[in-house]
């Protein structure tokens, strides 16, 4: 890896995180509250937490963010929760700080984290679910993140249980897709899931909660379940199992090293992910991914910002290399 100090920041609809990946140690720092007042407020924030990151004594940069990016320009096309869409992010920041700047979708940073250690590539092809409020992806394939043509994989809208009937639907509907796996297996599906449960019995964990006017979640789901309650149990195990599905479709197209699912639904660990990859097994074409792991994230909150830094540094050495090439 690139000697030098490179920075990212993990930028999300209510906080910035920032992180620095030096001689293969990270060095972390305290999230703010992210400014969504304006694209430009927003900006001027990031140049902000670069600087407090020790911007002028960096050697490059990445910012990951929830939205769809050009990679080949660094403009951001479209973004989830932040007020950027067919913004120059890339420009703009090189502009300011003068450094090499990259931009780059945070799940896909997030994957990439997962596949190192101490910023250096250990799992050469891996595939990365992060269920969260949404269902978001990334790929890391012969040792380099997969991005397409112009952006990031996005792994949540793959469809899992579409039912075409006489065939497609004329219209599809806005995104996340009916049959979709941000649809089905999101943070916003368990919660459905969970709500029906605590209505149909109103005498279970969730039911009792339910009726004592308390607001049910998908926490109430996991909690449950971790204390044995069958029907919390059964609704992890119909969330898990659609996952499976998706873990499935990545196997068969991938057959990868690594499956690895991270985000907030995670924390519910071999309750979703045992019936999962039951699930994902099941519906694997047979041969393949036999030497495929599916774990839960290692690196929890921090994927992310550890992932943009990591981006930084092997993106730049890759510049490097290029030019010394030529």
């Amino acid at each position: 890896m690139e000697r030098g100090r490179f920075i990212g920041l993990d930028v999300g609809g209510t906080k910035i995180a920032g992180a620095v990946l030096e001689d293969g140690e990270f060095e972390f720092f305290d999230p703010v509250p992210t400014d969504t007042t304006s694209s430009g407020a927003l900006i001027e924030q990031l140049v902000a937490q670069i600087e407090s990151c020790g911007g002028r004594g960096a050697t490059a940069i990445t910012v990951g963010l929830p939205s769809i990016v050009d990679w080949g320009s660094g403009r951001v096309a479209h973004s989830v929760n932040l007020p950027l869409r067919d913004v120059p992010l890339r420009t703009l920041l090189s502009e300011r700080t003068g450094l090499p700047v990259f931009v780059e979708n945070d799940a896909s940073c997030a994957a990439l984290a997962e596949a190192s250690d101490q910023g250096e590539v250990v799992c050469d092809n891996l595939v990365m679910l992060t269920i969260g409020t949404g269902v978001g992806g990334g790929l890391v394939l012969n040792g380099r993140l997969y991005r397409g043509v112009t952006s990031a994989a996005e792994v949540g809208h793959t469809l899992i249980g579409l039912d075409l009937g006489d065939g497609a639907p004329t219209d599809p509907g806005a995104f996340p897709q009916p049959g979709s796996l941000e649809r089905l297996a999101a943070g916003r599906a368990l919660e459905r899931l969970t709500i029906e449960s605590a209505r149909a019995y109103p005498k279970s964990f969730l039911g009792r909660r339910l009726a004592a006017g308390e607001e049910i979640t998908g926490h109430d789901a996991v909690e449950g379940a971790t204390e044995g309650d069958v029907h919390c149990r059964h609704v992890l195990r119909v969330l898990g199992e659609r996952l499976g599905i998706g873990i499935a479709n990545a196997i068969n197209l991938f057959d990868p090293e690594e499956v690895v699912i991270g985000g907030g639904v995670s924390l519910a660990g071999d309750l979703l992910l045992v019936p999962a990859e039951r699930t994902a097994r099941a519906h694997t074409v047979p041969g393949m991914g036999s030497r495929t792991t599916v774990r839960v994230a290692r690196h929890g909150p921090r994927a992310g910002v550890m992932g943009a830094a990591t981006v930084a540094a092997q993106e730049f050495e890759a510049q490097a290399t290029k030019e010394i090439q030529r």
